[in-house]
């Protein structure tokens, strides 16, 4: 299904570059590719990532710069990247496998949606919310045991009760503590901490970039008659403004389920050795110790790496589809 038709519906005067699905991809360059892009961005993020678990973590709350001045004074600049070898070994399947979930999936679905007769921008919205709710579900099977090994070492300055030279020390250490299962603390919140998230921000950016490029068409329109054809720059940031709204209101309405899913799996999991702790003792571990706003811990820092992930994310990615598109004359 070709999304943009939904974006041209709201701005019937503005010609906006054909979007690529799954069918048009050489996908050995895109998933080649993808993982090359995604490390960069992933090194580029990680440090605010760090900020906003050691705070989720914590029992006294600090602001995320003085959380960031406080890891540095201790371990180095290195230690921003604590973990991050970790990380990045899981995040490069994860994500080839949330990327060909997710264009499979909304290419399938928006054909659907659309021969069972929803108007173009509701079937996009459906496609994408769909989507983006089967590749976050996907994708969890390989990112929460990364999830569970790379937070366990990010925290680990700040809990004296183990210790871990490196991800395999730690793998090996969290499987013989509590099995396999170890691995997957946290998997039924993640999930619905990452599911509803991704549905969530996908039908946004779907819906955001119809209202920018209507405003656009508004704006710039001169003549009943003409055509206004965006060079790549705009096209990139509307797509950037439409993905850092998006990734603010889904940093919001999901910041509460993060926090517990962090806790489940660093510092409760930590306390609890013999038995994994419930959600329930976790939220009220939380509220006792900051009332219910505890939940929002590190809500700064993730509202900033969800905003500027989903920007370079999306830019990012289009950038790629682009770059991997089986006819490159095509796209014009």
């Amino acid at each position: 299904m070709n999304i943009s038709a939904a974006e041209e519906e709201s701005a019937q005067e503005i010609h906006i570059p054909a979007d690529i699905d799954w069918e048009m991809l050489d996908k050995s360059k895109f998933f080649f590719l993808g993982a090359a892009l995604f490390s960069g961005v992933s090194a580029t993020l990680y440090p605010v990532v760090l900020v906003k678990t050691r705070q989720q973590v914590a029992q006294v709350q600090l602001s995320g710069i003085r959380t960031a001045f406080s890891i540095v004074k201790h371990g180095g600049f290195q230690g921003l990247y604590r973990g991050f070898g970790t990380s990045l070994m899981g995040t490069i399947p994860a994500r080839a496998l949330y990327m060909a979930a997710l264009e499979v999936t909304k290419s399938n679905v928006g054909s659907t949606t659309v021969k069972l007769g929803f108007p173009e921008p509701t079937a996009a919205a459906i496609a994408n919310a769909v989507a983006g709710l089967t590749a976050a579900m996907v994708a969890q099977l390989v990112w929460t045991p990364i999830d569970v090994v790379s937070q366990r070492l990010m925290v680990q300055s700040s809990s004296s009760q183990c210790r871990y030279v490196n991800g395999i020390d730690a793998f090996r250490k969290i499987v013989n503590s509590h099995g396999p299962k170890g691995l997957y603390r946290g998997f039924g919140i993640s999930i619905l901490t990452y599911a509803p998230s991704n549905a969530v921000w996908w039908a946004s950016y779907s819906v955001a970039q119809r209202l920018v490029w209507g405003g656009i068409g508004c704006y710039l329109k001169g003549g009943a008659d003409e055509t206004i054809r965006p060079d790549s720059k705009t096209v990139m940031a509307v797509q950037g403004a439409s993905a850092a709204m998006a990734g603010g209101i889904s940093a919001l309405i999901t910041m509460p389920l993060d926090t517990i899913k962090t806790r489940l799996q660093v510092l409760d999991g930590e306390e609890n050795r013999l038995r994994g702790p419930t959600i329930g003792q976790t939220v009220r571990n939380l509220v006792k110790e900051g009332g219910w706003l505890a939940c929002y811990r590190g809500l700064g820092p993730r509202w900033a790496s969800m905003s500027i992930s989903a920007t370079t994310m999306i830019t990012t990615y289009e950038f790629l589809k682009r770059l991997s598109a089986k006819n490159q004359e095509g796209l014009l």
